[in-house]
């Protein structure tokens, strides 16, 4: 452990020094095949060919000037960006919870617009939406917010694909002027809602004039087999947050609005230092070019199926496996117990996984996985899962 360093990760003994594709070398030598992707970044897997290009003419040409001046590569990334988004305008940041702020700020701006004194945002239990203090505020999981009170206002909860909940609150208050919703929840244990459910939100908020943004920082680019997971049921949300797997590495976010939300802001309103520099806007205009070029939304749906389909074979009849579920690669396997302790059992045998709510092990592979490599991943997980699960759980402690 570095002593400068704070110690806000309790990081895995290994480090990693190159990466090919879905594979990462630690610094022994040894190779991981990496379902992860950093957390659902490297979606086109490490050292693409095209992201390395791209990052090292940029960089030989221009890094940075600010957003006093135009930038050509962010108004190409914007217009490229909105096309597959089925967006008018975006706000380039640096990350999700930039992207999760400004649409947070936009949305009560619009209320203000609009007369509404204390703007309200609905916002969902076990959600995640990052960790400044209004996006911690807007993360249902108090494990994160503990200890960092007094947090932010204006914001009213409901449990996760719950319509009457949301019918409820439309009922009983005239402040709500957003709800903000995971299309799938990532951090909260890969839960997918109903079907119709998006489609059931998208009516609710044109019925009482309320803006719907949807948290695609994890779920978008990709990852569930379409651009954006709304895709899936038609749904055409007023705003979207995109970040993650945008830049596949390079730090970038943004905050997408269609309508009378992408006029919300004007000069002054927002703004950033390094959203939107040139080096990550190229990069960001590089990775939507491969995705499509290379039709990995397709593979994505394609090597998902292939996995949960395997997964179900393999892992189906497992005593304490409760449930496999996913869209595209964004896999997640519920155990009846925590299973935090699988992630270093895994590391052990060459496979990077997460668990995430406790008890569910979350598959994010790269879009580009071939089939051979998804034969891996499935078995090697299979192995390491039978043999923890033919253990005897650990005896629970008195209190």
């Amino acid at each position: 452990m570095n002593d400068h360093l704070m110690s806000t990760y309790a990081r895995l003994p290994v480090s990693f020094e190159r990466g090919q594709g879905v594979w990462l070398w630690d610094t022994q030598g040894r190779r991981h095949l990496d379902a992860l992707s950093g957390i659902a970044v490297c979606g086109l897997g490490h050292a693409h060919p095209a992201v390395t290009r791209a990052v090292c003419e940029q960089t030989a040409r221009l890094i940075h000037t600010s957003n006093l001046y135009g930038i050509d590569a962010q108004e190409r990334a914007a217009e490229r960006l909105c096309r597959v988004a089925g967006m008018d305008a975006a706000f380039f940041c640096n990350s999700g919870a930039e992207a999760n702020e400004a649409a947070i700020k936009l949305a009560r701006l619009f209320g203000h617009q609009r007369g509404i004194q204390s703007p309200t945002v609905v916002v969902m239990e076990n959600s995640f939406h990052g960790r400044t203090l209004a996006t911690l505020t807007a993360t249902g999981n108090r494990k994160v917010q503990a200890g960092f009170e007094p947090l932010v206002h204006g914001f009213s909860r409901a449990p996760y694909n719950d319509l009457a909940a949301l019918e409820a609150i439309a009922h009983n208050s005239n402040e709500v002027v957003a709800v903000l919703v995971e299309p799938i929840q990532g951090e909260g244990g890969i839960r997918i809602p109903d079907p119709g459910h998006l489609s059931a939100i998208r009516r609710l908020c044109e019925a009482h004039g309320w803006l719907m943004i949807t948290d695609e920082i994890q779920t978008g680019m990709g990852r569930t087999g379409a651009w954006f997971a709304c895709q899936h049921e038609q749904v055409m949300p007023d705003v979207i947050t995109v970040a993650k797997a945008l830049g596949n590495g390079v730090p970038i976010g943004a905050c997408l609005a269609r309508g009378p939300a992408a006029q919300v802001f004007g000069p002054g309103s927002h703004g950033s230092t390094f959203g939107g520099n040139p080096l990550a806007c190229h990069t960001a205009e590089t990775v939507i070019g491969v995705i499509e070029a290379e039709g990995l939304c397709e593979q994505a749906a394609a090597m998902g199926s292939r996995l949960l389909d395997g997964l179900r074979d393999r892992l189906g009849g497992l005593s304490g496996v409760q449930d496999i579920r996913g869209l595209g690669l964004m896999i997640g396997i519920e155990l009846e117990r925590p299973c935090g302790e699988l992630v270093s059992r895994a590391l052990n045998e060459g496979l990077l996984i997460n668990v995430t709510a406790g008890n569910v092990i979350r598959l994010l592979p790269p879009l580009i996985i071939t089939e051979g490599e998804a034969d891996t991943l499935l078995e090697t997980l299979h192995r390491v899962l039978a043999t923890y699960l033919g253990e005897s759980p650990p005896a629970s402690r008195e209190t």
